[in-house]
């Protein structure tokens, strides 16, 4: 199972994970990728390290980095592999780790893992665009396949608005960097699952969220996972509601027995909207 939810470490990450990462300094960075990194090898996955101007010793300091480097196991590359001028092609980025996990299963490793510090690749708004919408598609593929990720973003560089748009896309985060979160489902039939808090304050955040990743109706119902929605107003509910209309479907969400999203949509009696409790 995929873990979802705020954290304040990245250890203990499975084969499907995928978490955003806010750091302060790169030495933070390193640290942590180290981490996430070191879990991988010991779960037998390749991993892939990714950082501007990265050197091949970079994560020699965490043990058996040097030795997984030294048979392939581990590797380290600069983010000059990408035109860090472009935005990003999201479904061929896809591709290409698919294609690269995919590789490390051929050569006997149980999956691939990557930590990438990829601040440079978001910071035009075109680009952010972008690699938001890549996040997210990625996000999808990761929930079938042995293929997780740690996302890093400089908070020095970046806005708090930014970070919130790119962790708002994954199922796991650091702490205090997003609000909402919108991300992929492993249920058969779900569209995207949704989590945090949603009030004022953060419905431009779901509008961004939903029309990038533009979640899929199963037929004519869009459905939805709000078990960890802790709140939603009124109108972050109309957004819903308004996106799977969009999409000609009705809304179907999944809440906890206890969810305040169904006394919510009780007291609305939205015609078009269908709770399961789950």
């Amino acid at each position: 199972m995929r873990r979802s939810g705020f954290v304040d470490a990245v250890g203990g990450l499975g084969r499907h994970d995928h978490v955003c990462w806010a750091f302060e300094t790169p030495g933070e960075f390193r640290a942590s990728a180290g981490r996430f990194l070191a879990d991988g090898l010991a779960a037998g996955l390749r991993v892939l390290y990714l950082a501007e101007a990265a050197r091949q010793t970079d994560l020699d300091h965490v043990g058996g980095f040097a030795a997984a480097r030294a048979t392939g196991a581990a590797q380290v590359q600069d983010l000059g592999i990408y035109d860090t001028g472009l935005q990003l092609d999201p479904a061929a980025q896809v591709r290409a780790y698919a294609q690269a996990t995919e590789q490390a299963l051929a050569a006997g490793y149980r999956g691939l893992r990557v930590a990438a510090e990829a601040t440079p690749l978001v910071r035009t708004p075109a680009q952010l665009d972008a690699f938001t919408r890549y996040e997210h598609l990625v996000d999808r593929y990761m929930t079938a396949h042995p293929f997780s990720a740690m996302c890093g973003y400089h908070c020095g560089e970046l806005s708090a608005a930014a970070i919130a748009e790119l962790a708002g896309m994954h199922p796991v985060a650091s702490r205090a960097s997003a609000p909402l979160r919108l991300f992929a489902s492993a249920e058969p039939g779900v569209g995207a699952a949704l989590a945090g808090e949603i009030d004022v304050s953060g419905h431009a955040l779901l509008r961004t969220a939903l029309h990038r990743a533009d979640p899929a109706p199963d037929g004519d119902e869009l459905v939805i996972d709000a078990r960890e929605l802790a709140f939603i107003d009124h109108r972050g509910l109309f957004q819903l509601v308004e996106h799977a209309r969009g999409r000609g479907a009705r809304t179907v969400l999944h809440v906890a027995r206890d969810s305040m999203v169904r006394l919510l949509a009780d007291t609305l009696r939205l015609p078009d909207v269908r709770l399961v409790e789950s």
